[in-house]
């Protein structure tokens, strides 16, 4: 939610209102375009780049750049920038509500004091006591800047955490070699990789049946990461516990076989969306464009390009 005024005063902007560029300016307004600010999911790639043939800059409002064809903007010569850590923050407390909201059952409870079931003293299966968090395994994957900030959070919650990335860092948390091995390690699996093609499913049904019948997974990278039709059939047949999912395949998510399960809680891609991730994400955006436009790096450039 980037603040258009503030753009606007710095830079001349053409607004497509999310909508396709050529569906709201002519191939003339395009030709002069040399920087172009998009949501990093939004997919980007080699014939869209070559609508704009001055185009210098891809700068991504917030921490993914996933929609963008990195290949492709780099035959173009094209610098792609981004906002990274600046929601990390947020969007690791997004992690830790869904997965306390998910294991403690929190709609649930909600639900049984609202319909009265409580003050009738009915009883429920659903509000069977449940594992706290001192001591519980919690599996971290990916060791990003996001990832960091939910083990500490784990952490502070007196939970055992243990990680698997690409990269083996010097971190007082247990790491393992595989994702398998951490999901048969751990008892929540938190997603929080970054997406891409070799990230696409990675979390299927073999994954979600190593994390066994009292697992859970919750998910705030990319709902790309995750294999929704296996863990539809993972939740539905009790092969894991539940699951906390900010992200989707497909956004906005309609109601579906997924959003049915009583097993889930849900919120809508809002991992980032605080005040102060949005001033954060913007200060970025506003350093990118700044720096492109007097010739200079990127300050925030992807480094993978």
């Amino acid at each position: 939610m980037a603040d258009k005024v503030l753009i606007y005063s710095r830079f001349e902007l053409l607004d497509t209102g999310g909508k396709p560029p050529r569906e709201v300016f002519s191939a003339d307004e395009l030709s002069g375009i040399r920087a172009m600010l998009t949501a990093g999911g939004s997919p980007l790639g080699a014939e869209a780049m070559d609508l704009f043939p001055k185009l210098g800059a891809i700068v991504c409002y917030g921490t993914g750049y996933d929609g963008v064809d990195l290949k492709a903007a780099a035959a173009r010569n094209i610098a792609v920038g981004h906002s990274p850590g600046a929601n990390a923050a947020s969007v690791a407390d997004i992690a830790m509500t869904l997965m306390l909201a998910t294991t403690r059952r929190i709609l649930v409870a909600d639900q049984y004091v609202r319909s009265g079931d409580w003050a009738a003293s009915k009883q429920s299966p659903m509000m069977r006591p449940q594992a706290g968090m001192p001591g519980r395994r919690i599996g971290v994957y990916g060791m990003g800047e996001i990832g960091r900030k939910i083990a500490a959070r784990c952490a502070a919650f007196e939970s055992e955490v243990g990680y698997f990335s690409r990269t083996k860092y010097d971190l007082p948390y247990q790491y393992f070699p595989s994702l398998e091995a951490l999901a048969d390690w751990c008892s929540v699996l938190m997603i929080a990789v970054r997406a891409g093609g070799e990230t696409q499913h990675v979390v299927n049904a073999d994954i979600l049946g190593r994390l066994g019948a009292d697992g859970y997974v919750v998910n705030i990278s990319r709902g790309s990461v995750i294999d929704e039709r296996a863990l539809v059939a993972a939740l539905t047949d009790k092969t894991i516990a539940g699951a906390g999912l900010d992200v989707f395949e497909k956004e906005p998510h309609a109601p579906d076989a997924l959003t049915a399960l009583p097993n889930v809680v849900f919120a809508p891609h809002i991992g980032g969306h605080t005040l102060d991730s949005h001033v954060a994400m913007q200060n970025c955006v506003l350093a990118n464009l700044t720096a492109f436009f007097e010739g200079k790096p990127l300050p925030y450039a992807v480094k993978s390009v």
